[in-house]
């Protein structure tokens, strides 16, 4: 295109390009604000004016987006299991927590003897040891005989070898009662064979001897073993308790003659009368049981005692302080060195 006469193409309104309409019309006024015009530091109260699309653009509607496909509702099954993590399950929870509910009612209830223990204790050792009464054997208040010992377990010996102590108490019970029984089946055996007379004498013999003497030679022994954790009383319990269970064994094998209704007078008295033998084969079967739990006891007691590091030497000092602690002994003792010095100066 040629130029007019080598003017400026850009001068007048026609030549202008600012002046198109197209340019014109977004041009800023009082009805189009833009951030050009926006100073965010004028201290007007009047905000600006809101926007306002000239009324030959009318701006096209938005299309709605597309609803989703309607899915139904997953529901929970009930049988699946519920997922708490990597603590476990709420069944081993409450497991768990009932198992600590246990031990600490078993704790608080060792603690509670403990103290009653310790506050019995406490009150003897002030008291002289008055505070403890005999109580076995547990007589009646009219019987003119009183009783001779104190024996409270669970206030005397420690909460680890009460079980002992209590099983070994109720095995020499076992073993009375069935001295007992054996005196009826010795009396029955004699009812019916005159010739078993020495055998019914001897079974009550038996029982009056090893009724006192079991209790004072090995069990009393055991008892202040546990008590005061004495090596001596210890040694003393496994000597006279070793023979113990020899005597066990031959009150189950029966010997004729020797007043035991073992297994062997019991398989006599078949030919003579089957009541008798029956009631002479109980009495063998507890003289086994009580000789079996004797042996299983011995054995329990001494690897018990084998882990409390007692030895022979510990009995012996606790022997020689226990003999030399006592005024019958030390008098004794003095009474013989005085004679003795006495007679060394005499003159002849």
């Amino acid at each position: 295109m040629a130029l007019n006469g080598g003017g400026n193409p850009f001068e007048g309104e026609t030549g202008n390009p600012f002046q198109d309409p197209a340019i014109v019309q977004h041009r800023p006024t009082s009805d189009y604000a833009t951030l050009d015009v926006y100073n965010p530091f004028d201290n007007t109260a009047q905000l600006p004016p809101p926007y306002a699309a000239p009324p030959s653009a009318s701006p096209a509607p938005l299309a709605a987006p597309p609803a989703p496909a309607s899915q139904p509702a997953k529901k929970p099954s009930p049988t699946e299991p519920k997922n708490y993590g990597s603590y476990g399950t709420q069944e081993s929870t409450a497991a768990a927590t009932a198992e600590l509910l246990k031990r600490q009612e078993e704790l608080n209830r060792k603690a509670e003897e403990l103290d009653r223990r310790e506050r019995e204790l406490q009150n003897a050792a002030l008291s002289g040891g008055a505070a403890h009464q005999n109580n076995w054997p547990p007589l009646p208040s009219f019987c003119p005989v009183k009783p001779c010992f104190y024996q409270d377990i669970p206030v005397e010996i420690p909460v680890e070898s009460q079980k002992t102590v209590t099983t070994m108490y109720y095995l020499w019970m076992a073993g009375i009662v069935t001295l007992f029984f054996n005196f009826l089946a010795s009396l029955a055996f004699f009812c019916v064979d005159s010739g078993g007379g020495s055998g019914f004498g001897l079974s009550i013999l038996w029982a009056l001897i090893f009724t006192p003497c079991s209790f004072l030679c090995w069990y009393r022994p055991m008892y202040k073993a546990f008590r005061s954790d004495s090596s001596f009383n210890f040694f003393v319990f496994f000597f006279i308790f070793f023979a113990q269970d020899v005597v066990y064994v031959l009150q189950a094998i029966g010997i004729p003659g020797w007043g035991f209704s073992g297994w062997i007078v019991s398989l006599t008295a078949l030919k003579l009368n089957t009541g008798v033998a029956i009631l002479m084969m109980l009495v063998a079967t507890l003289f086994t049981v009580v000789a079996g739990l004797g042996i299983i006891m011995l054995k329990r007691i001494h690897s018990l005692y084998r882990r409390t590091g007692a030895s022979f030497q510990k009995a012996q000092e606790e022997f020689a302080a226990g003999v030399f602690s006592n005024q019958a002994v030390r008098t004794a003792a003095a009474n013989a060195a005085t004679g003795a010095a006495s007679n060394a100066f005499r003159p002849s």
